[in-house]
């Protein structure tokens, strides 16, 4: 974690409503996003609204992830979405009421989980809590590292209502645009209202607001000053109108008609941009916000008025008392037009003081000015990620955390590095970064698991988007192409000027390519490849017997397993399968013991394939000493390979673990995460029972940062995986072999995510699964 201290703030996601919701906070967020750009040098930022409707809204680009707003799922999903992208810090806007749960709670499970320093900003802070409000309050104040509150008061009921610390309290207000001050005259003939005083209320319509007030103090203003109109500018709330149309609205008007003045009552019935509240704003002397009720802890509208140096006349809620305090405004008493009506009269009568305290407005905004405010955010930030970066062990403990709270929170899969590390031949063996390392070339291993990830994924979509069949036509072509019909063998290593680098590979490339081989046969009709796979598999399969390499013999099992899927009845195929099977077992009976229960005299690579053959193999052919022997065998391996805190810890690579010595901590590998993951997900498919499924998650997390060094091991900005965790780091190489190790771990999880939602109906299940690739 100290590396934190001296990285740059680079990457700021905003958590909330976004425009093009019609709502306050969808409107500050898309102000804020801008302000902290404008106020920093280079900061990127994102958003991640929260939907009301399940159709969503057609968004901008920087939005890069939406939460249905009552789906917990969702919210743990965006919180994996996050850890994975690298965003330096996440800015929370707090409103009760648009987040799922009681009193919104689901957005607390959310940031609970996230490993970057959060800054909540709280729109409301209710004096008066009810108890599932306090519990929300409580669960924000504990997992954010700094709360913004937009005024003094706000603050203050942090401090005395919620306990909260008073050095992570922050007070920044509501910003404001960065308007000139203008003659009201100047707007006025766009509107239709030239020659005429006019009064202006905007925002969202609906009760509370106290329209009703300021439409009956109209006749004795209009009595005073005939050339007045008040302008009610703003579309109805959405939910009330979805709820109760424009009832509320069309009593305004009613009202309006019964007192006389609906000449002087104008209704502009619409959600406006930017631009068009700027010229609204400067075409009024006198904005009106007689709200009906004093718990209005902040105000955007009364910012903007006040910013744009309008004369202010207002009911005493929170906000107002503090905004417009020194003479900056007028308060007049909760639900009183008489007196709403005295102080619009008084103002229009007395012109220099109208003018006097729009000046003593217009200053006092300029601190309030979105770039000010976005500085003052940026500050923030900096500050709540040193605040951050002096927790121990931060990611390790919010990861075990969060693992105990998942569900279906599973990361996207993105094929972008694949499709980089991919050209006409194949796919390139080694890459220095993300950049593919040419001059290593390619090799058999990795094309045949490129192969078996195309085909995991299309079990889970349809794969024309992600462009899959492309990408099996590409690895299909390099195994037909490393086969060497004089030896029956495949060749393995083959230089990036497409020579082979020998006559026959590996006994492990030769396992690997039947696995893909016979996962193919299985897969998803595809009547050519399927007929090809299906005669090179059978013609690759005889060499297998005389191999001497367990995991050669552990990867053919594996693809025998899906060629009989096809071809149940194919003798020759299921004989080997009890040779090969047979000798892991005499291999398990042989060297294991109530100490050791392993296949070998020393544990090295992709280990837990051995038992993962044997369980399917004994499976296939009912023998329970085959089965009961790969279970303990995994059972043992899983253990050896969970830490006392409860995280994955492969055998490293550097001297692997030999019995009776020690076992090397690193280089932790990719492969083995998934060897891990794939077996595991086999035992809990196969045996039924849950703790398998659990194991599978831990060695999952491996990637995500819950490991020895609590450092990520995908990267989300180039959708690779590292080669590696070292002692001092993490190996920023993403070769093929990680990358493909870390997708086809993605893909196994998320096909048994699917497998376990028995109860999700069959369209939602659709959707989910279509939800899991990203083209």
């Amino acid at each position: 974690m100290a590396q934190l201290k001296s990285k740059r703030l680079r990457r700021v996601a905003l958590i909330g409503t976004y425009l093009p919701r019609q709502c306050g906070i969808a409107t500050f967020s898309g102000h804020l996003r801008r302000g902290i750009e404008q106020a920093s040098h280079g900061i990127q930022t994102s958003v991640v609204p929260v939907n009301d409707i399940e159709q969503g809204y057609r968004y901008s680009d920087e939005v890069c992830f939406e939460i249905a707003e009552r789906e917990l799922a969702s919210y743990h999903r965006a919180a994996d979405f996050l850890n994975l992208n690298n965003v330096d810090a996440v800015c929370v806007q707090h409103e009760f009421g648009i987040y799922g749960g009681p009193a919104g709670s689901h957005i607390v499970k959310l940031i609970r989980q996230l490993r970057m320093p959060v800054v909540t900003t709280l729109h409301t802070i209710l004096r008066k809590p009810g108890d599932a409000e306090r519990r929300a309050m409580s669960g924000l104040i504990e997992h954010s590292d700094l709360l913004v509150s937009m005024s003094e008061r706000g603050a203050e009921f942090l401090r005395e209502v919620y306990d909260a610390p008073p050095e992570r309290i922050r007070v920044i207000p509501h910003g404001i645009p960065d308007v000139s001050f203008v003659d009201p005259s100047f707007y006025k003939d766009k509107f239709g209202l030239e020659g005429r005083h006019v009064l202006l209320t905007f925002g969202l319509i609906g009760p509370g607001k106290g329209i009703e007030q300021m439409i009956e103090a109209m006749p004795a203003v209009v009595q005073r000053h005939p050339n007045t109109a008040y302008v009610i500018l703003g579309a109805t709330h959405p939910q009330l109108k979805r709820e109760h149309g424009e009832i509320y609205r069309i009593g305004l008007q009613q009202r309006a008609e019964q007192l006389g003045v609906q000449n002087h009552v104008v209704f502009y019935n619409q959600f406006v941009s930017d631009e068009e509240l700027n010229e609204f704003l400067g075409a009024a002397e006198i904005y009106i916000t007689p709200y009906l009720n004093k718990a209005q802890i902040c105000s955007g509208s009364l910012a903007y008025a006040v910013g744009a140096g309008k004369a202010v006349v207002s009911t005493p809620y929170w906000h107002a008392e503090e905004l417009l305090a020194d003479g900056r405004g007028r308060l007049v008493p909760f639900d009183d037009s008489t007196a709403l009506a005295e102080a619009v009269i008084d103002l229009l009568d007395h012109p220099t003081e109208l003018s006097a305290l729009r000046k003593r407005a217009y200053l006092y905004g300029r601190e309030m000015t979105w770039s000010n405010v976005g500085r003052s955010y940026v500050q923030a930030f900096t500050e709540a990620r040193k605040r951050r970066s002096k927790r121990p062990s931060a990611s390790v403990i919010v990861l075990a955390e969060a693992a105990k709270l998942r569900g279906r929170d599973l990361p996207l899969i993105r094929l972008d590095h694949v499709h980089r590390m991919t050209d006409q031949t194949g796919i390139v063996q080694h890459a220095v970064y993300s950049i593919p390392n040419l001059s290593e070339g390619y090799c058999t291993d990795d094309n045949a698991r490129a192969l078996i990830l195309v085909q995991s994924l299309r079990e889970l979509v349809d794969g024309k988007a992600a462009r899959l069949p492309e990408l099996s036509s590409r690895y299909v072509a390099f195994l037909e192409y490393a086969f060497n019909p004089e030896r029956d063998r495949f060749r393995n290593f083959l230089s990036y000027g497409r020579t082979w680098l020998e006559d026959v590979g590996s006994e492990d490339s030769h396992g690997r390519a039947m696995w893909a081989l016979g996962t193919l046969v299985a897969g998803p009709e595809d009547e050519n490849h399927n007929k090809w796979a299906a005669q090179l598999f059978a013609r690759a399969l005889e060499p297998v017997c005389s191999f001497t390499s367990p995991r050669a013999w552990a990867f053919t099992l594996l693809g025998i397993d899906g060629y009989l899927c096809r071809f149940e009845g194919d003798r020759r195929a299921r004989k080997v399968l009890v040779d090969l099977a047979g000798r892991l077992l005499k291999m398990y009976q042989s060297s294991g013991s109530p100490d050791w229960r392993w296949f070998e005299d020393r544990v090295t690579y992709c280990n837990a394939k051995l038992a993962h053959a044997l369980l399917v193999s004994g499976t296939a052919l009912h023998d329970e000493d085959m089965i009961e022997s790969a279970a303990q065998a995994l059972e043992w391996l899983v253990n050896l390979q969970t830490h006392e805190s409860g995280h994955f810890i492969p055998i490293g690579s550097d001297g692997f673990f030999e019995r009776g010595g020690t076992r090397a901590r690193f280089d932790q590998q990719p492969v083995e995460a998934h060897a891990t993951v794939s077996a595991c997900l086999a035992a809990w498919r196969l045996r039924g029972e849950e703790h398998w499924r659990t194991e599978a998650r831990r060695a999952f997390d491996w990637f995500l940062g819950r490991n020895d060094l609590g450092r990520t091991i995908y990267d989300s900005h180039t959708s690779g995986c590292f080669d590696g965790l070292q002692p001092n780091g993490v190996n920023r190489n993403q070769g093929a072999e990680s990358t493909l190790a870390f997708l086809l771990a993605l893909a196994e999880m998320h096909l048994a995510e699917h497998d376990a939602d028995v109860e999700e109906p069959a369209d939602d299940a659709r959707e989910s699964a279509e939800a899991v690739i990203s083209a």
